[in-house]
């Protein structure tokens, strides 16, 4: 049961896939909080978020600079821009007092990322990086796991990222997060809740840390010969064989999904029409060996920890869309990563338990495992409660984490080991 204290509200800069997805924590719980107004500079999605939660029209700003101009509207804001649009509304919003709730990765660059932490931190106000994966079931259970000293020290961790073929094409090819110059380089942009969960895991801190990885299929030279650079102007022959083709992910494969994602990214509508339209004229119906994308398809990263801890990580573009792989190797036994929740191996006992962390409603609670309805409810709690310790994700261990990417990609670049 809900004790509901006092409604916390905020305003939305930002009113894309992200923005709506933790607002949709408001239709769940209207008597928890509510939204007051939105920044958006698309006229379409402005207006129907601003339809979807009775937001006034004098309350919706296509500009955030229109609202640090006023008296403070609200308790929070959650910032939703595109990557490198993060810094300047965060730190603007955090000296006019408002608690933030901000998009990850924090900025592109390290600086970037410290001024935000700098805002926060002479504001006093509170701030919550969208590491979900903090707030999911499974990795909230595994935690509890690790430090409750079931396996002992932990010596090891093996965590594996499996982006999904046709999700590096989407958002990595084609998308939004192609090109670093645009958004950000690979690591930043999918994987920095990677590098924030072992984080999380291991207790000491990141002391070294080595990298490899490259672009090296989504190319040019790649491109079947006789391909077009469209997919709906390519020959029958070579686009039915291709497992990239735009028309096979969009109107084939996820055909269903034209009014959710990823349909509603390509168009606005939700309509097949609109989606067979954007295949023709529009940046997610170009062949994935003709973009203008710059960001690896596949990379690993090594770290030690100060306590001696080791742990890799692997991204990889070649894969299903699976769940995140997690092997946590102590010296007492072993949690893994299985399909029905955690795998315990004990090796006092030999015996192998399942836990299990599911959650299969379908629902807003189910998320990113979870994590998109948990860090909802705990920031707005913490406003509420004006309580920072309901943040797993504050601004002291989301710097950190952070820094542990730019110092990944910086090995990577200089094929050294980096030490931070």
């Amino acid at each position: 049961r809900r004790i509901v204290l006092r409604k916390v509200t905020f305003i939305v800069v930002g009113a894309g896939c992200r923005g709506n997805n933790y607002s949709e924590y408001a239709k769940k719980f209207p008597d928890e909080c509510q939204p007051v107004a939105v920044c958006e500079p698309d006229d379409i999605r402005r207006n129907k978020f601003g339809d979807e939660y009775g937001i006034p029209m004098e309350s919706r700003y296509k500009d955030w600079r229109e609202i640090v101009d006023l008296p403070k509207l609200a308790d929070a804001a959650m910032v939703c821009t595109q990557d490198a649009g993060h810094k300047d509304p965060a730190v603007a919003l955090a000296d006019k007092g408002y608690h933030l709730l901000l998009e990850k990765p924090m900025a592109p660059t390290a600086e970037d990322c410290q001024e935000i932490y700098n805002a926060v931190k002479r504001n006093n106000v509170m701030l919550a990086v969208c590491h979900v994966l903090r707030y999911t079931r499974f990795n909230r259970k595994l935690k509890e796991l690790i430090d409750s000293g079931l396996i002992g020290k932990v010596h090891n961790i093996q965590l594996v990222e499996p982006v999904g073929y046709w999700h590096q094409a989407h958002s990595y090819v084609r998308g939004n997060w192609r090109n670093e110059a645009e958004s950000s380089f690979m690591l930043l942009a999918k994987s920095c809740h990677d590098l924030d969960l072992l984080n999380y895991f291991i207790p000491a801190k990141c002391s070294r840390v080595s990298s490899f990885g490259t672009l090296s299929y989504f190319t040019r030279e790649n491109q079947p010969k006789g391909a077009a650079d469209r997919c709906t102007e390519c020959p029958a022959e070579i686009e039915t064989g291709c497992p990239y083709s735009a028309i096979k992910i969009y109107l084939r494969d996820f055909r269903k999904y034209h009014a959710t994602w990823p349909g509603t990214v390509l168009h606005h509508s939700g309509t097949i029409e609109g989606v067979a339209e954007a295949l023709r004229e529009g940046p997610y119906g170009r062949c994935v060996f003709a973009c203008d994308n710059d960001v690896v398809d596949h990379q690993v990263v090594a770290f030690e920890f100060e306590d001696g801890t080791t742990a890799t990580f692997t991204m990889s573009a070649f894969t299903f869309m699976y769940e995140r792989q997690i092997w946590v190797m102590g010296d007492k036994g072993t949690l893994k990563w299985v399909p029905d929740g955690i795998e315990h191996c004990d090796f006092l006992t030999n015996k192998t338990t399942t836990i299990s962390t599911e959650i299969s409603d379908g629902s807003l609670a189910s998320g990113h495992g979870g994590g998109d309805f948990g860090i909802m409810r705990n920031f707005i709690y913490a406003v509420r409660d004006n309580d920072p310790s309901w943040i797993t994700s504050g601004p002291e261990v989301s710097l950190e984490s952070h820094l542990m990417v730019f110092a990944a990609e910086k090995a990577r670049r200089t094929g050294t080991v980096v030490e931070l």
